[in-house]
């Protein structure tokens, strides 16, 4: 369950996403008035700290494990510079360590993997052991690449072959050439995650319209105002499912019973 093909490319591995982040923050707020406590989260893979710095911020107590000792330094930096330091502890490792770094007993009440389960060997196994270090009632959080956004921007680029591959491959890639180690769909991704005991509480596919507008056609402010409008009602829009598989990255939440 080593790191797979170095770190992670992809849609899912870039800046997080404003709905993700909404949701993420959101839910970590209705977590800490349940409990009456900041929640221990571990951001596995979590790099720079794009995401375990701003719940740091909030109040929450961070533990980030990334393979990365570049990246775990620009996490140190960034948190330093927020003033949150104290609530970021960044360990050196991956999907086989963690238990090894962390402890094997459930004690986290938020996990997050955000654009590493592309990059992982088994993914399974990294499912798995995330779900083994959640406490009860805490929330697994996952960001994944989804494979029918990849089909539609090599179609609507004119790159047929590529968009064919990427959809018959079971790995969702268009050759060995491909960056992307893998590409996932919604039915799998959540039947993974409830093999492993957790409940889905939210999924949605995100970046529906932003990776395949053409940035020279975002050339003002209130084109991207736009760009991000449209991206907000289809991320609020339930009554067309379809919208969120055409999303470039999938996050759902699911909770340990």
């Amino acid at each position: 369950m080593s790191e797979h093909r170095g770190r992670r490319p992809g849609p899912a591995g870039g800046p997080r996403t404003t709905a993700v982040q909404r949701v993420l923050d959101a839910h970590a707020e209705a977590r800490r008035a349940a409990l009456g406590r900041p929640l221990r989260v571990l951001d596995l893979g979590g790099g720079t700290g794009g995401t375990a710095v701003p719940l740091a911020v909030a109040g929450h107590e961070l533990t980030v494990v990334d393979p990365s000792p570049d990246a775990l330094f620009s996490l140190r930096r960034r948190a330093a510079e927020r003033g949150v330091e104290d609530r970021v502890r960044a360990l050196q490792g991956d999907a086989d360590t963690v238990g090894d770094l962390v402890g094997a007993d459930p004690a986290f009440d938020l996990v997050c993997l955000h654009g590493t389960l592309e990059v992982v060997d088994d993914p399974e196994a990294a499912v798995g052991a995330v779900a083994a270090l959640l406490a009860p009632g805490g929330t697994f959080s996952l960001v994944v690449a989804q494979r029918l956004h990849a089909v539609l921007s090599h179609a609507l680029a004119g790159r047929l072959e590529r968009a064919r591959a990427v959809l018959e491959r079971p790995d969702g890639r268009w050759g060995e050439d491909d960056p992307a180690p893998r590409r996932f769909d919604e039915d799998a991704v959540v039947e993974m995650v409830r093999a492993h005991g957790l409940t889905p509480v939210h999924v949605q596919g995100v970046r529906v319209f932003a990776d395949l507008v053409p940035s020279a056609l975002l050339d003002s402010e209130a084109d991207r105002t736009a760009l991000a409008a449209l991206e907000e009602a289809a991320a609020a829009d339930t009554a067309h499912p379809l919208l969120g598989s055409l999303g470039s990255a999938l996050h759902v939440l699911a909770t340990r019973g």
